[in-house]
């Protein structure tokens, strides 16, 4: 009897621990084949000259590509790196090493569906099968208390059914050895000028410096709880998705939602005083927001949304949507927060709240062009979690009745006008100081 060999596709799901689609292939094959794919569309320049992807965010991908390939080979495997349509790459190298089928983690939003079913079609050519596997939620979908179809759209509604009647399933364990088919072409890590990204600049002013991979995600993880243990505190709210550095890593899966999950319970049963249910929440909202996006699709890209139409917008939007994104509007907070995340890929979800609010709301800018803007300069920057917070806050998402759990920022008019923030990220210039002195 010939050999059995699974084709491993990595996405967004760069590691060993708790990934199912490697623990399953290993079990059921004689040998893996790991794969990761640069796909060029995601380097493009897309709507209105905005990139599809930034530089902090390639570079961190980078990063967490690379750290992928030596943890693989510290279990005697390796990753073959291509760059190329997946749809291409995949059947070929399927044909190369005779592969008899291939594992994915499945994904939710549009674009990343469509590459999923053009490479499935190109393999059924091959009469080979493109296994889907459900890997990026806390909550399995098959442990919900509902099918897809029937996800209630509020917020509220989900927390309270899924919390009393599902369990989060216990991670998968790491394997303890890696068999994979003789690699020839292993291929090299492409640089960010081979991909045509330039390459990012870091700002002096930036605290935390991001790295990508999962030797860096295990390390952030216990060490975040390490520090609630010596400082003690009792609340820790947000701190996963804000100060210990994880997003990033959740949102190309160095780490698993499970894997924090855990570990917020472990912590809880040490200190059952301490309040950590707000991190509860936010892994919620990352499932929501997944969930909901595999029952509507493409609603959460239309301007009117969820909406009959559009919400109104300005006539010169046009320029106050680059005043938005250059930092330029004249209300510190809001162009302090926009020189962050331009100069970093990256700021507080406090923050992200507000900079979205007031373009939406105060200088009545299409919602769309803040969530292309994010998408291009976040570096934990994930569909779901991007669009549908956009939508919910411009007030055109499916659920508009959670604000309670959402937390929104507040309105422009009270936000902090002077701080060590704003004096750290605003420029210094005549406009900027007389705004700032007008409005305190």
């Amino acid at each position: 009897m010939s050999e059995k060999t699974i084709l491993v596709w990595f996405r967004n799901d760069l590691r060993i621990h708790d990934n199912e689609i490697l623990s399953e292939a290993i079990r059921k094959a004689d040998k893996v084949l790991p794969v990761y794919c640069f796909d060029p569309y995601y380097f493009t320049t897309g709507f209105s000259g905005i990139l599809k992807t930034g530089s902090f965010r390639v570079r961190f991908l980078l990063q967490a590509v690379a750290d992928l390939r030596k943890n693989l080979r510290a279990y005697g495997s390796d990753l073959i790196i291509r760059i190329g349509d997946p749809a291409e790459i995949l059947p070929a190298l399927a044909e190369e090493y005779q592969i008899s089928e291939v594992y994915h983690h499945r994904e939710v939003a549009p674009e990343e569906t469509a590459v999923s079913e053009r490479v499935e079609t190109a393999l059924w050519k091959l009469q080979l099968n493109l296994k889907h596997f459900i890997g990026h939620t806390l909550y399995h979908k098959e442990d919900l208390p509902f099918p897809i179809k029937d996800i209630p759209d509020s917020f509220v509604t989900f927390k309270k059914k899924v919390e009393r009647d599902s369990m989060v399933r216990p991670c998968t364990p790491a394997p303890d050895e890696i068999n994979s088919p003789e690699i020839k072409d292993a291929g090299k890590l492409p640089t960010l000028e081979e991909l045509g990204v330039p390459e990012p600049v870091d700002d002096p002013r930036a605290v935390v410096k991001f790295k990508g991979g999962e030797t860096v995600a295990l390390q952030e993880l216990h060490q975040f709880f390490a520090d609630q243990e010596s400082n003690n505190q009792k609340n820790v709210r947000g701190a996963v998705f804000n100060s210990s550095g994880l997003s990033p890593l959740l949102a190309i899966g160095c780490v698993s939602p499970r894997q924090v999950y855990w570990e917020v319970v472990k912590y809880h049963n040490r200190h059952p005083s301490n309040h950590t249910d707000p991190l509860m929440l936010e892994l919620l909202w990352r499932d929501y927001f997944r969930f909901m996006f595999k029952k509507h699709g493409q609603k959460f890209f239309r301007s009117q949304g969820f909406s009959a139409e559009a919400p109104e917008a300005a006539e010169n939007q046009d320029e106050l949507f680059e005043q938005w994104k250059s930092g330029k509007t004249g209300v510190p907070f809001i162009d302090a927060a926009m020189h962050q995340l331009n100069a970093t890929g990256y700021i507080t979800n406090y923050s992200r709240q507000a900079v979205a609010a007031y373009l939406t709301h105060d200088l009545q800018v299409d919602w769309t062009k803040g969530a292309l803007y994010f998408e291009e300069k976040l570096i934990d920057y994930s569909p779901a979690s991007n669009w549908g917070n956009w939508a919910f806050i411009a007030g055109v998402g499916n659920d508009n009745k959670s604000n309670r759990f959402f937390n929104a920022a507040k309105p422009s008019d009270q936000l902090d006008t002077k701080s060590d923030y704003i004096t750290t990220w605003l420029p210094a210039s005549p406009e900027i100081k007389k705004a700032t002195e007008t409005v305190s």
